[in-house]
């Protein structure tokens, strides 16, 4: 059983030193793809070298350069926040956390980006590079911040002058109405006067004796000393109808 044993172990030792040498030759091919800026496969070499050890935080770290080197910001700031998190050396876990702050700051995430170049410079107090990125980081942000100040007073003060347009408009509007009702109220008044006098303009001389016959007694006699006047007048203005 002992013998097994130290089997299984010497068999399980010779795989993993196997596997070993293998990520160590994908990575320096990758490293060697990557210096003559072929990115695309360099990224290939270090991936198969990440599917043989998941956890090897130079593979990863690399990983992420040659995708930021191809513009993919966001799959590299993942593989280079990997790196920090699973790396036992400073030195790999510093360069990953700037690189993640880098990648960040290309997608123009700037708060985003500060947490990492501040960690960055905990692990490395002597990186002037991260301790320039910061700064540019932080102001970068303070002008963000402004820009969405000013964009958020100009819409304050659009939407001010548009309520102000909208209250003319309004006033404009009911003046416009009530000059409108006006004219109408006019015309009806007109109309009105118009109606009122064209039965005395169509009233004839024997439709008025008609009138005053229908009446009698002391009704007649009233009506006859109220519009008499008003009669003859109606009389006159048919007689200039053209029959």
């Amino acid at each position: 059983m002992r013998y097994r044993i130290i089997t299984l172990l010497i068999a399980m030792t010779s795989t993993l030193a196997i596997q070993a040498q293998q990520e160590k030759k994908l990575i320096r091919e990758g490293n060697k793809l990557y210096k003559e800026g072929k990115f695309s496969d360099a990224e290939v070499s270090y991936q198969k070298a990440t599917d043989l050890n998941p956890v090897s935080d130079k593979a990863t770290y690399n990983l992420g350069n040659a995708r930021y080197q191809q513009q993919n910001f966001e799959e590299a700031t993942s593989q280079f926040k990997q790196a920090a998190e699973m790396t036992k050396n400073t030195g790999i876990e510093s360069k990953a956390l700037y690189n993640a702050g880098n990648s960040l700051m290309s997608q123009e995430k700037w708060e985003e980006s500060i947490p990492y170049f501040k960690q960055a410079l905990r692990l490395n107090p002597d990186d002037a590079e991260a301790r320039y990125n910061l700064a540019y980081a932080q102001w970068k942000l303070r002008q963000q911040q402004q820009n969405k100040d000013q964009q958020e007073q100009n819409k304050d003060q659009q939407q001010d002058q548009n309520k102000d347009q909208n209250k003319d408009q309004q006033q404009d509007q009911n003046k416009d109405q009530q000059q409108d009702q006006n004219k109408d109220q006019q015309q009806n008044q007109n109309q009105d006067e118009k109606q009122q006098q064209q039965p005395q303009q169509q009233l004839s001389k024997e439709e008025a004796e008609r009138m005053l016959q229908a009446l009698t007694g002391e009704e007649k006699k009233t009506l006859e000393k109220l519009n008499e006047k008003k009669v003859k007048a109606a009389v006159r203005a048919t007689r200039e109808k053209d029959w």
